[in-house]
């Protein structure tokens, strides 16, 4: 196996698609700041670099923002101490090269003229740094690299009179992918894009509403499902209820495609269909779409486990547990030695020799981005005894990168950008390689086909069609900065 560095690591654990964020918000609940923490914990999938809650007790707010996982940095009582108050909003954050530290930790929160504003953001804002431009030539001046903070100031310098009209003429200025929640002394406030691209559902929980981006947040508290915050709506909670304001002009939905495929919870269910259904039956697709002589399915732990479920029950092959995962190894640990760092990928995956030895293996993954990874896995796989390895995609092949708060790599080191599958198959040293078909996808979702004239979902990372402007990607330098802001607004 090839030498790897400590370096060399760093960018294995970037050899697949990085989480967006997450977002949790409850109002009307003395302990407000513990569910909130629960909810975050259940969120932790979508965002393992930073978190933050900000509580209002009803005289003051109370900021919390911290470097690291929810479990070591919020179950401490002294945080959840200062926390105090019957409503809160948190988030959990990944945050790409450029864009960690403190400063882009979210929820963000702001004295305005009227009183306080905290707000966490899940996505990314396309025209961010035009509309950062134009508010620093009128005088704002911005703390963070994130895109979140141009949010804030939009509904500082409003003209509007009220909270909730200032909060709607703010985001009509806004481009891309966001779903929201925002606090101030008096509401909580949730709000979508006019596409719907990235999730957010409401709950309740003995009369205290929540606002959550996965149903999964809300089982952890025991908290009723009410129902998906709809594409462009603003759903406005105060002592009195909830109100709902469409301020957008009406648009086709477009949700994230990619959030059946890899982001989502297995248990959660968006946009009313459950993610591991969802998965199984993408995994059926694909061993329709391109069969094989195999004698047992594997998955590459854990996202492509109900893929390979779905795979192996429509190929009637053996579902094996040939790869185990080691759940403890963080992106941190040190490989002091050269001996140690030829260990590469079984630091977090090791084949099951005894399952796999003299087989025929089909391995299903949920996606191939720079293929290092894959090229480690099926090695691995071979060293153990494999007599034959196929590789499957619960995906179509990834050719452009995500503006809409998903971290990817530039287009050039899509390695589906640059090869054929043939040539991919080749790259990793599989005797065969499929990929799921974009209208297997839509098919796997419930839809007859994609219509191409109108599609139903975001698929831009396989599709390279952009359901929005990309207005900041206009300038010749743009490319970089966007993915710097999206760092900080995921």
């Amino acid at each position: 196996m090839a030498d790897v560095s400590a370096e060399a690591l760093a960018g294995e654990a970037d050899d697949h698609f990085h989480d967006e964020c997450g977002v949790f918000g409850i109002f009307g609940r003395q302990d407000a700041a513990a569910i909130v923490t629960l909810g975050l914990h259940a969120l932790q999938h979508r965002g393992q670099e930073a978190g933050g809650i900000v509580s209002f007790d009803g005289s003051q707010f109370h900021v919390e923002r911290h470097i690291g996982l929810i479990g070591d940095t919020f179950t401490k009582q002294s945080v959840l101490d200062r926390l105090s108050g019957h409503r809160a909003i948190g988030h959990v954050r990944y945050a790409t090269t450029g864009g960690s530290g403190l400063r882009n930790v979210q929820p963000f929160f702001a004295e305005l003229a009227d009183g306080g504003l905290a707000v966490a953001h899940n996505g990314n804002i396309t025209n961010a740094m035009t509309v950062q431009r134009r508010l620093q030539k009128e005088g704002s001046i911005f703390s963070s690299t994130s895109d979140t903070e141009t949010i804030m100031h939009l509904v500082a310098t409003s003209k509007e009179r009220d909270t909730n009209s200032r909060f709607i003429d703010a985001v009509r200025q806004l481009e891309g992918a966001f779903s929201l929640v925002a606090l101030t002394s008096k509401k909580m406030i949730g709000c979508r894009d006019p596409l719907g691209i990235r999730p957010l559902v409401l709950g309740d929980l003995d009369g205290a509403y929540i606002l959550a981006s996965e149903s999964c947040a809300l089982d952890i508290i025991g908290a009723r499902y009410v129902r998906d915050v709809k594409p462009g709506e603003m759903i406005v909670v105060t002592d009195a209820g909830v109100e709902s304001f469409f301020p957008f002009e009406p648009a086709k939905q477009r949700f994230c495609i990619f959030e059946y495929v890899y982001f989502a919870r297995p248990d959660s269910s968006v946009e009313g269909r459950n993610v591991y259904e969802v998965r199984k039956q993408i995994g059926a697709e694909i061993a329709r779409e391109s069969p094989v002589e195999a004698d047992i399915v594997v998955p590459v732990p854990d996202s492509g486990t109900p893929a390979a479920i779905g795979f192996a029950q429509e190929a009637g092959l053996p579902f094996e547990l040939g790869i185990i995962r080691n759940h403890y190894v963080g992106r941190t640990f040190i490989q002091p030695t050269d001996s140690i760092r030829h260990m590469g990928v079984k630091l977090k995956h090791n084949a099951n020799r005894r399952s796999i030895e003299g087989k025929r293996v089909v391995l299903v993954d949920d996606s191939i981005v720079r293929g290092t990874t894959s090229q480690k896995i099926v090695q691995m796989v071979r060293d153990a005894g494999a007599k034959e390895v196929h590789m499957r995609i619960a995906s179509p092949p990834t050719r452009a990168s995500c503006f809409y708060g998903v971290d990817t790599p530039s287009a050039a080191k899509l390695l589906a950008s640059r090869m054929s599958i043939a040539e991919m198959a080749e790259f990793i040293r599989v005797d065969s390689l499929g990929f799921l078909s974009i209208d297997g996808l839509y098919r796997a979702v419930g839809e007859a086909m994609r219509n191409n004239e109108q599609p139903q979902y975001c698929d831009a990372c396989f599709t390279n069609e952009y359901p929005t402007q990309l207005t900041d990607l206009a300038g010749t330098d743009n490319v970089r900065q966007l993915s710097l802001l999206a760092a900080g607004g995921q």
